[in-house]
């Protein structure tokens, strides 16, 4: 067999029906869409409209509050960073900061800091310097024979151009 011989299988692709492409196409005149009416025309929007009515999504209440400049934190397990240190690819000699787990591959950005958690376990002594971590986490550190200390997050884009 050849690369131009590939073909698929009888009947797995059928061809796209063309609608509005006259009589002959068994869908022409009115593309399938019926006689008048709203629906017939273009540019119909019918999903929230109840014919004057108050509309459902206007009359039931709003409850929660998205903040709009909440912190958001890239989240790292203790178990990767255990596989990490084994694999070379970490220095547990040297304190493991935010920049040196983007620098190994470890995580794609910072975000607004890192947080580790304590999935996974871990029995290399590292001194991690991250932003913030669960209690579960420093503590399964510790037991290990690290550190873990904290850094203030960067400011945010916007506060540090009004700042």
């Amino acid at each position: 067999m050849k690369l131009n011989e590939l073909r698929d299988n009888p009947g797995a692709t059928r061809t796209k029906k063309r609608i509005a492409r006259g009589p002959g196409s068994g869908k022409g005149k009115t593309a399938g869409r019926g006689i008048k009416g709203q629906k017939s025309r273009s540019g119909v929007a019918l999903g929230g409209y109840e014919g004057g009515q108050m509309p459902l999504y206007r009359r039931l209440p709003k409850r929660g509050f998205s903040k709009p400049n909440r912190s958001e934190f890239a989240v790292v397990n203790l178990g990767l960073i255990e596989k990490f240190v084994a694999a070379g690819k970490l220095d547990a000699s040297a304190p493991i900061t935010e920049d040196a787990l983007v620098a190994s591959g470890l995580l794609r950005r910072k975000r607004d800091g890192v947080r580790v958690l304590a999935k996974g376990e871990i029995s290399a002594k590292v001194d991690l310097v991250v932003t913030g971590a669960s209690g579960a986490a420093v503590a399964a550190v510790e037991k290990a024979g690290g550190s873990v200390a904290f850094v203030k997050p960067a400011p945010k884009s916007e506060e540090a151009a009004t700042a």
